[in-house]
Formats: structure tokens, sequence, C-alpha cells
């Protein structure tokens, strides 16, 4: 299999079914404890990180907007922290259907086109390949362990599979 920068679209939608089902999962355990949609939300896995809602919204932006870079198309406005259940589903499906229409050609040439993004104080430019592939990829599936280690902290039933097979 040759390795390109649509490669990495196609793995941020697996990483966002991976996020649906982890979500889905949590959900269920925390009606099954009596505990709220947004109480869920706010789970944080030490107090003074962020709660299971940024997690969430960041691997959502990172996927899509990221992606969007890439191509050199738009960047979406983040989806919020702010965000119910309902809200961050349909900011995975939007964020999954966004990637299934970015056609392979749309990265075609694409790698070492130099990208400038600011980044706090920071404004560094980087080809596009080198942004996505080490910048984007290490966000995403930091927070998605996030997600994962919240839900586990909380006593979600998830395990290994559930990181890395869903959508399989």
């Amino acid at each position: 299999m040759t390795v390109n920068l649509h490669t990495f679209a196609q793995m941020y939608g697996h990483a966002l079914d991976t996020l649906d089902a982890m979500l889905t999962k949590g959900a269920a355990h925390a009606e099954s404890q009596g505990v709220s949609e947004a109480e869920m939300l706010d789970w944080r896995l030490i107090q003074d990180m962020n709660p299971l809602s940024f997690q969430v919204a960041t691997v959502c932006n990172f996927t899509r907007n990221w992606s969007a870079r890439a191509v050199g198309q738009a960047v979406a406005p983040d989806v919020p922290t702010t965000l119910d259940l309902e809200g961050y589903r349909a900011a995975i499906a939007d964020a999954k259907a966004y990637l299934a229409d970015l056609a392979p050609e749309a990265f075609a040439d694409r790698d070492e086109t130099p990208l400038t993004v600011s980044i706090g104080p920071m404004e560094p430019t980087l080809p596009a390949s080198r942004w996505i592939s080490v910048f984007a990829t290490t966000n995403v599936y930091f927070h998605l362990s996030m997600v994962y280690a919240i839900l586990r902290s909380r006593g979600v039933a998830l395990g290994k599979r559930d990181m890395f097979a869903a959508g399989l």
C-alpha cells in the first residue's frame, strides 16, 4: 500500500468511527449509572485536565481542519466545547462526510506545499506532509486516547479493541 496524504484522511475517518463508538459506550454507561450526558461530557482524567467535551471537539477539529489545510481549502470554524452529545455526534458525522468527499487527487502534489500556521505565539512554516504526518496525527491520537482514558477511568467497559478496531 502506498501512503500519501489522502491516506491520513482515511485514517482520520477511522479515528472518528472510534470516537463515535467510544462515546456510544460512554453514554450507555453514564445512563446506567444515573449520570447525565452533560455530567459525562465534563468528566476529566485529572481535575486540572480538559474535560471529555474538549477531547471530542479537538479530535473533530484536527481531523477535518488539518485535512482542509493540506488540500488548500478553507478551515471550518472549530467545533465548540459546549455542545451536547447529539451535537458532538453531528460534528463527528460532519467531519466524516467532509473527509469522505476529499478525493485522492485533492492531495496530489501537496506534500511539500509550505503551510504557515499560528500556534499560540509561534507561526511555523512546514510542508503539508510534515504538519499532517507529525503534528496533526499526533494530536488526533493523543486526544482520542484521552477520550479512551477518561471513559475507562469512569468504569466504561472499553478495551484495546475499542480503541483500534472500531469500524473494521
